[in-house]
């Protein structure tokens, strides 16, 4: 069996404690695919298992003193000897204090297990190639037409200040860079492309939410975008918040703590937010127009189902976010990610790139991604099977899609001499007199 697939064959968690007691080069092997270079963790992890478990034993040891000697206690007083039973009662007390400092060690261990815990990235699936850039993920697939605009192409920047559909520079002085503003038809794009995005979903059997757009930490922890993206969020310190980074952070935790029943399964749903990210460090021409911001509107679609359906459903979300891009006529390249490339949740991801035959570069505009029981475990999310057993559940979640490239490509491979040619599709959202001319 390849090494990988014993790894994920062994995992049924969020990396459990008894893995990395008896598996532990596997663990180690799987960091290393997924390019984490604080492997000193699994150590410290082991170090204060073992410390916890020998403090539990010593607890346990303990309760079953106190407890044969209560009721030698109650025999003592039964034939009269109180005086032993008083002596007797005294050393009760005593391992009661010790009980209660082991216990009271105990709860700072856990939670120093946790914390380290928290701090380790998900494994990868065995089909994630080995890597550590971009340039390493493994193309699966190419389709559509790339269009021919000859020597008139125009970047959309170029575009939405020709045709007056956003006002990049308003946008700055409002707020700052990364934060646009939409005007008139470019207002109404964004819009139709949301409810064309959510319908497309809802009629696959999706449920629609609308989310809020700040969760509390409880909920980032849960979906591991703490503490990997701490520097990433807008944080609200005064109300620990955060702005959500993607609707898959809120949509996911409506099932925190909670135990669904199989006839429940499986979990789809879906939902429109803007997203909010700082995305520290990026600048220079990737990052120009459209192509990044710091504020954007994406749909995404979630599911939760049993662990051996989850590989299945992944195939088949990224057969429907397929849908989309064929729908809107544009040309796509699906990417297997590499593991140094992933996210730190996930243990396989699916990359959407469409190309821009303005920029003549390729642009992500979705993610499709199996986390296991990564986010689950984390959840505590559960489901009890016919025979009233609590089983284990896999999240999984994708971008269904994320606007501003999708516009950008849009604007960019559909334009003409004589305006954008927009896809049949968007026709019943835009209107039948919709033109940008």
């Amino acid at each position: 069996m390849p090494l990988l697939l014993y790894i994920c064959s062994k995992i049924e968690s969020m990396l459990s404690i008894q893995l990395f007691r008896q598996e532990k080069e596997l663990v180690l092997a799987g960091l290393q695919k997924k390019n984490f270079s604080n492997t000193a963790l699994v150590d410290s992890i082991i170090e204060v298992d073992e410390l916890r478990r020998t403090a539990q034993q010593e607890n346990d040891a303990l309760a079953a003193i106190v407890n044969a000697a209560s009721k030698e206690i109650g025999a003592l007083m039964g034939k009269g000897e109180k005086e032993a039973a008083e002596a007797l009662k005294q050393q009760v007390a005593q391992h009661k204090d010790q009980a209660k400092a082991l216990q009271t060690k105990l709860s700072e261990l856990d939670a120093r297990l946790q914390e380290l815990l928290i701090s380790l990235p998900n494994l990868p699936h065995q089909s994630v190639p080995t890597g550590k850039t971009p340039e390493e993920n493994e193309i699966v697939k190419q389709a559509g037409v790339i269009p021919d605009l000859s020597a008139q192409k125009a970047p959309h920047w170029e575009l939405t200040e020709k045709y007056k559909l956003i006002d990049f520079e308003l946008g700055n002085k409002i707020t700052g860079s990364g934060f646009p503003v939409y005007i008139d038809k470019g207002g109404k794009m964004p819009r139709a492309l949301n409810n064309y995005f959510l319908d497309y979903n809802t009629s696959k059997g999706y449920k629609e939410y609308y989310p809020p757009h700040m969760v509390n930490a409880d909920s980032a922890y849960a979906t591991g975008q703490l503490p990997d993206k701490e520097g990433q969020m807008y944080h609200m310190p005064e109300d620990n918040f955060y702005m959500i980074p993607t609707a898959e952070v809120p949509l996911t935790n409506i099932f925190r703590d909670v135990i669904l029943t199989e006839q429940e399964l499986p979990i789809k749903i879906t939902g429109y937010t803007p997203c909010f990210r700082r995305e520290a460090g990026s600048y220079g021409k990737d990052v120009r127009g459209l192509n990044r911001l710091h504020q954007f509107d994406k749909v995404e679609i979630v599911q939760l189902v049993p662990t051996a359906q989850s590989y299945q459903v992944l195939e088949e979300m990224v057969a429907h976010v397929e849908g989309l891009l064929q729908a809107l006529e544009l040309p796509y390249r699906i990417l297997r990610l590499c593991g140094g490339d992933m996210s730190f949740a996930s243990a396989l991801t699916y990359d959407f790139e469409v190309y821009s035959a303005a920029q003549e570069r390729w642009l992500e505009v979705s993610s499709v991604s199996n986390f296991e029981n990564f986010q689950t475990n984390r959840l505590k999310a559960r489901y009890k099977d016919a025979q009233g057993k609590i089983q284990a559940l896999h999240s999984l979640n994708g971008s269904s899609l994320a606007l501003p490239r999708i516009l950008a490509c849009l604007l960019e491979n559909k334009q003409t001499p004589n305006g954008i040619e927009l896809p049949s599709e968007l026709i019943p959202y835009l209107g039948a007199n919709f033109k940008i001319q």
